[in-house]
């Protein structure tokens, strides 16, 4: 049985345990389902990994917490030993970036970009200092790699995983355009290691969104004095005072940036699918009844009965380039990082995709439904909705009918290939 990975995706501490993983050549069970903002710290959860952090590693009895030990013993289970070198000076210098990673970057930003969005209090001399010394780790940093490819030998090791997590954390949180002008080796550095063929899936596909420019401070509103009220006494007549002059809107408060970088929020344009009739099909109560209810037996009886052609259709969608998956669990946060660049789409689509097959050999494939009867509109969103291609599914068809079933009940079987893990975008 695979080791269980537990964790939020796209967490970075996650995301360097599964390159770690996909180096060595090992395959995890991820569980993706405990989200820093979900209930996990149950007593069961606790009762095995006491220290109450994720990502967490079970393998069979064996347990382990904080996501560089996790890596480094996933690293050590696989037949790809380079990212951990046996000569014990090179494996001294990958445990030397590892914790320079963790405690002069990782750290760094996240004590920086804390006191930034109100985390902690405020202060603009310790957030300086604080900003200022993790600016000065990246300079040195970057001033190594003018003469190097990688931090140890000539080859990805688990260094290299542990600091580029550091930095793209940074990259896409205080560390702006203006400021990574001046580190040219490092983000040339984390361009080669997050676009290797196999961690490229893991890094958003090499879309990563580095903030442009970095979050201003904004101090959190008063609360307003309540007095009691005073007796009225009579007053002579005054002389009528001039209009006071409208308050300036107060912006919005920057949000944790535990899961988003800080960046400026768009002005929404308005979705011409918004325009369409009104449909008597509730996609928003779909998703909860396909959540709730058994698959086959209920939920699809509920879709067939309230389903409106006229105001929405179904697609059969398939990755084009199924040649260059790999590790199951890659595969399926390839599905992950598309879904979650539909996000703009969210209440226009319903989605239902899966890896099939086994380590490399598999494919993607699933059904999407969308409002409207275009699919172009609902997922041109995504900057890579374009690797998939897209067919209508005609429900009156019986084989188009078997597929979009299968694919909804995660029981697809497609030239021999079984359904080994998916996604649902809902």
């Amino acid at each position: 049985m695979a080791p269980k990975l537990i964790g939020s995706a796209g967490n970075p501490r996650v995301s360097r345990v599964l390159a770690a993983a996909a180096l060595a050549g090992v395959e995890l069970d991820f569980d993706s389902s405990f989200t820093m903002s979900s209930n996990w710290k149950t007593t069961e959860f606790l009762q095995k990994f006491p220290l109450g952090t994720l990502p967490v590693l079970e393998d069979g009895e064996f347990r382990l917490s904080e996501s560089a030990a996790i890596a480094e013993y996933v690293a050590s289970l696989g037949p790809n030993q380079t990212i951990l070198p046996s000569d014990p000076k090179e494996l001294a210098l990958v445990h030397q970036w590892m914790s320079l990673a963790d405690q002069e970057i990782f750290i760094k930003h996240a004590h920086a970009n804390g006191l930034l969005i109100g985390r902690f209090p405020y202060s603009k001399p310790t957030f300086t200092a604080m900003y200022e010394g993790l600016l000065k780790t990246l300079t040195t940093v970057d001033g190594i790699l003018a003469h190097k490819t990688f931090v140890v030998g000539e080859r990805i090791t688990l260094g290299d995983i542990i600091l580029v997590t550091a930095v793209v954390k940074a990259f896409t949180g205080i560390v702006d355009a203006a400021a990574r002008a001046k580190l040219p080796n490092l983000v040339r550095y984390v361009e080669t290691v997050t676009k290797h063929p196999k961690l490229i899936a893991i890094f958003d596909n090499g879309n990563i969104q580095y903030t442009e420019t970095q979050a201003v401070y904004q101090p959190p509103a008063k609360p307003k004095e309540t007095k009691a009220p005073k007796e009225a006494k009579p007053k002579a007549e005054a002389a009528p005072k001039p209009p006071k002059a409208p308050k300036a809107p107060k912006e919005k408060e920057p949000e944790d940036d535990d899961d988003e970088p800080l960046v400026p929020e768009e002005p929404k344009a308005k979705n011409p699918l918004d325009d369409l009739p009104k449909s008597a099909f509730n996609l928003e109560e779909w998703k909860r009844q396909y959540s709730n209810l058994d698959t086959r037996k209920e939920a699809l009886p509920w879709f067939y009965e309230k389903f409106d052609k006229e105001g929405f259709s179904i697609w059969r969608v398939d990755f084009k380039y199924n040649e260059e998956l790999t590790l199951v669990f890659m595969s399926s946060n390839q599905i992950g990082g598309f879904f979650n660049r539909l996000e703009a789409s969210r209440k226009y689509l319903f989605g239902s995709v899966g890896v099939l097959g086994k380590a490399n050999d598999s494919i993607i494939t699933g059904v999407l439904v969308c409002r409207g009867s275009d699919y172009k509109p609902v997922v041109d969103v995504a900057p890579d909705w374009e690797s998939y291609e897209y067919k209508a599914i005609d429900l009156s068809n019986s084989a188009d009918k078997d597929f979009f079933e299968a694919a909804m009940a995660w029981d697809l079987v497609i030239d021999g290939r079984e359904w080994a893990d998916g996604k649902n975008f809902k």
